[in-house]
């Protein structure tokens, strides 16, 4: 498989630059060969996008475009845990999708899918992961999903 960067570029893909937390908790934490992110959000350039209620103000496919941009965020926040160098991930162990839904809201795996196919279509096997897929009764600012993530990285 060519580099990371390589693929990236072949998607059409740039991360996002992105600001500093705006709580008490810190971007990334690295324990070993495990780099654990935070949740994200689909905030892009800096502006919140993708507010809503899936299921009652959003629809699933505009929900599953939310939680790629998400997976985007986490991405972005692995490369600064990895001074840039994805090539150095190993595996994506797992990824947690929270929906902001209705309560009869059903379909939280079609919409964390977003972030699954995206870890995927970059890292190939490598990106495979375990899931859980939950529905949340509201998300931080009002955003419809939030996704967060564990990596395996070589030294």
């Amino acid at each position: 498989m060519a580099t990371i960067a390589a693929r990236l570029r072949e998607l059409g893909i740039a991360l996002p630059s992105l600001t500093a937390p705006s709580g008490t908790y810190v971007p990334y934490r690295i324990s070993g060969s495990t780099i654990y992110i935070s949740g994200q959000v689909p905030r892009v350039e800096g502006v919140d996008r993708y507010l809503g209620v899936v299921g009652e103000t959003m629809q699933v496919d505009e929900a599953y475009q939310a939680a790629r941009v998400c997976a985007l965020n986490v991405l972005a926040r692995l490369s600064a845990a990895l001074d840039g160098d994805l090539d150095r991930v190993s595996a994506c162990l797992q990824v947690r999708g929270f929906v902001n839904a209705t309560p009869t809201f059903k379909d939280h795996p079609a919409v964390i899918d977003g972030a699954s196919d995206l870890f995927v279509e970059i890292f190939g096997e490598k990106g495979r992961h375990s899931r859980t897929a939950l529905g949340a009764g509201s998300l931080p600012r009002g955003f419809a999903v939030e996704v967060d993530a564990i990596f395996e990285a070589k030294s």
